[in-house]
């Protein structure tokens, strides 16, 4: 009976390891791109009028080049602080819990993850209430905990990134979140979503990590000294994939 959760458990981390993998891909071949541009721009073909239904697209290309490798390293980085807690890889100092015996050391196990669950839940919702308005939707009230949503509040959701064109065929949300006017950039609700979903997942991950702590399936959140065996590991498994 466990096989079919085990698979799925498996296809779901494979897909969260292929998603990181490809906006790291993503951030190398845009930034690669734009150095080929820029050098491009230097020569004196660029300036020709044979080359110039080339030369504003390119140009286009290496403005946006550096916001974009912003956002995405945004997204990798928060998801990836999330998956490095599902797999237990957060480097630790783990010499006092080696010498502790095993209740507590549970113990121990228990009230540091308590502590991120409350640092997560923190960031939850400083993330949300700065998400929320460019999205129309309302921040929570309370300034350390959410006490209800607010009821008045200033929709922004017709704020735009500095550089990235908004492509033709997502203009359909400017009907949803900026009243038919169309943008020229993409919204800023966009590649702000990395906030509150990236706090999301890390709050169930933890929230995860607490439970196998519980059933005594983990003793411990963290990979200190057997870290590069860890990185062994990993790096075998990835050679068999």
């Amino acid at each position: 009976m466990s096989t079919p959760a085990l698979t799925k458990f498996s296809i779901a981390e494979r897909l969260e390891r292929n998603f990181l993998a490809a906006l790291l891909g993503l951030m190398t071949m845009i930034t690669f791109a734009n150095v080929v541009i820029r050098k491009l721009q230097e020569m004196d073909f660029w300036r020709s009028d044979w080359f110039a239904p080339w030369a504003e697209p390119l140009s286009t290309f290496g403005l946006q080049s550096l916001e974009t490798t912003v956002f995405l390293f945004a997204w990798m980085g928060i998801i990836g602080t999330a998956y490095m807690v599902r797999i237990k890889a957060q480097l630790g100092v783990d010499v006092a819990l080696n010498y502790m015996p095993p209740v507590w050391r549970k113990a121990s196990a228990l009230l540091a993850v308590s502590a991120c669950l409350l640092y997560t839940l923190l960031l939850l919702k400083g993330s949300w209430d700065y998400w929320a308005p460019f999205a129309n939707l309302p921040p929570t009230e309370g300034r350390i905990w959410p006490e209800g949503f607010k009821a008045r509040y200033l929709s922004q959701g017709y704020y735009e990134v500095n550089d990235i064109v908004m492509p033709a065929w997502a203009q359909f949300l400017s009907d949803w979140f900026n009243e038919g006017e169309k943008y020229e950039k993409i919204p800023r609700f966009i590649p702000y979503f990395a906030l509150p979903f990236g706090m999301a997942l890390l709050l169930w991950r933890y929230l995860r990590v607490a439970v196998d702590v519980m059933q005594g399936k983990a003793n411990m959140i963290i990979a200190s000294h057997e870290a590069e065996d860890l990185v062994d590991q990993a790096a075998a498994t990835a050679d068999k994939d």
